[in-house]
């Protein structure tokens, strides 16, 4: 149906996920957070090849899909910036991040369905996260 992406990093991820929670036009709409390497700006992509391979694959799978999602695309930095252990999402209890990219499915204020890096170009693991909730 429609696919919506927002852009976000660590500074502006909380207020991001504020304006979507209250925004009553998102009451129907499946979210998403998908967590990111930063484009490399010598090439103008990705520093991280996994982010490369799944991107273009959850893009299609999320647009394929019959209910209306919002992406939230959350760059998590250069890679030192990444690499750092205390990254804010890497310490948040919510999102636990160990890995780029990682899809998750966010309901509310929790996680409930996600993807770490080596499942996240699959779209066959994608496709149960669209499932309406109850």
């Amino acid at each position: 149906m429609t696919l919506k992406k927002l852009d976000a990093d660590p500074s502006t991820l909380e207020k991001v996920l504020e304006e979507l929670k209250s925004d009553e036009s998102n009451r129907n709409k499946i979210n998403f957070i998908l967590f990111l390497a930063n484009n490399d700006p010598t090439t103008n992509r990705s520093w991280c090849p996994d982010c490369v391979r799944a991107e273009p694959v959850i893009y299609k799978t999320l647009e394929e899909s019959p209910e209306e999602v919002n992406l939230i695309r959350a760059y998590a930095g250069d890679r030192p910036t990444w690499r750092n252990p205390v990254h804010p999402w890497r310490v948040d209890p919510r999102f636990k991040v160990t890995g780029v990219p990682t899809l998750v499915r966010w309901d509310g204020d929790s996680v409930k369905g996600r993807l770490e890096d080596h499942q996240a170009h699959v779209p066959n693991l994608i496709r149960p996260l669209l499932a309406p909730s109850t």
